[in-house]
């Protein structure tokens, strides 16, 4: 006996004829009841796979009462960055010990698109969720929050909102950037960020225009390209500054996907502008990029204390944590100027 694609999904009384057993036996085998003998669950586990049946978790713990599921929610802007998956790793270890499964999903940058997944994970009674959010407002989630369902918000900070917050201190990160890049000489300082609407891109913004500030160079965003939000809009910029009459001399890279742009735009450069990146980078160290560097695993940690806080009861003022930066000089930050007439293009 198969399942017959064209009728739907298989049922429980499906799995259960062809098993040979009860509905009430092959709902307890596939639940993983103790009181059912090992060789019926193997013969009901059998039949399931053969269908195609899987159960409905969260359908089956509303019926046993529960309001919530088991599953924590967390929205990221791309999956394939490194970053992300760091954070998601360490959220995931911690919730796991709780007995809590993480359901990750991107939302590609888009704030329509992240709505709509997190509405549809909060229909699925999420017992919280995680948000690396690309919104420029929040108010939306009020009520879901009202209800008692946790958000924490990573990396980006809720508008309109009062929710738990994991950010990192991404002003005094730019601004270690900058400071670095001035003690070795530059003035000219090519600076690509991401998108101009993220809270990350101008609080590292504000953070070197501080250092600029410093030293005294007022046309500094003479050198500012935005929105270069992936690898290959990165080089193109980073090309563009590099064929200018006036190229820098140094480049600021505002996240780890504009690095990697970078440096493609570098390689085979003779006389390459000295470069530090925000975040760290695949094979940094082995490549010899300075970054200002951080911690994703302890971001996603200290995310999932927060809820894991509020699923046990905690009812106080929202918090906000701050994950430190630090400055790794591995020698592509640390080149002086090159001699004037030297630009290699």
């Amino acid at each position: 006996m198969t399942a017959d694609r064209k009728a739907g999904r298989p049922s429980l009384a499906q799995v259960a004829a062809l098993s040979g057993v009860s509905v009430k036996t092959a709902s307890r085998a596939l639940g993983g009841e103790p009181r059912v003998a090992p060789e019926t669950r193997s013969r009901v586990r059998d039949a399931a796979d053969q269908l195609g049946y899987r159960l409905n978790g969260v359908a089956r713990e509303l019926r046993r009462g529960a309001s919530t599921s088991t599953l924590v929610g967390l929205l990221i802007g791309d999956l394939a960055n490194p970053f992300y998956s760091r954070l998601a790793g360490g959220l995931e270890r911690d919730l796991r010990m709780r007995g809590l499964q993480l359901i990750t999903a991107s939302t590609d940058e888009d704030p329509e698109w992240e709505r709509r997944l997190a509405d549809a994970l909060l229909e699925r009674r999420v017992r919280g969720l995680v948000i690396a959010s690309t919104a420029t407002e929040h108010a939306h989630f009020a009520a879901e929050h009202r209800h008692g369902i946790p958000f924490v918000f990573v990396d980006r900070p809720p508008v309109e909102l009062s929710a738990d917050t994991v950010l990192l201190d991404n002003h005094h990160g730019a601004r270690q950037a900058g400071v670095h890049l001035t003690a070795a000489g530059h003035r000219r300082i090519g600076v690509v960020g991401d998108l101009a609407r993220l809270s990350t891109h101008r609080d590292r913004l504000d953070g070197f225009a501080e250092a600029m500030r410093a030293v005294g160079v007022a046309n500094w965003t003479d050198y500012l390209v935005e929105n270069a939000h992936d690898v290959d809009a990165a080089e193109e910029a980073v090309r563009g500054l590099l064929g200018r009459p006036d190229p820098p001399t140094a480049l600021f890279t505002m996240n780890n996907r504009i690095t990697l742009g970078a440096l493609r735009a570098l390689r085979g450069h003779p006389a390459p502008p000295a470069l530090v990146g925000f975040d760290e980078v695949d094979v940094g160290d082995v490549l010899g990029v300075s970054v200002v560097a951080h911690d994703p695993e302890d971001m996603g940690r200290r995310a999932a204390g927060l809820l894991l806080d509020r699923i046990d009861g905690h009812r106080g003022p929202a918090r906000q944590v701050v994950i430190p930066t630090r400055l790794l000089a591995r020698g592509s930050g640390e080149r002086p100027p090159a001699p004037a007439g030297i630009t290699g293009s």
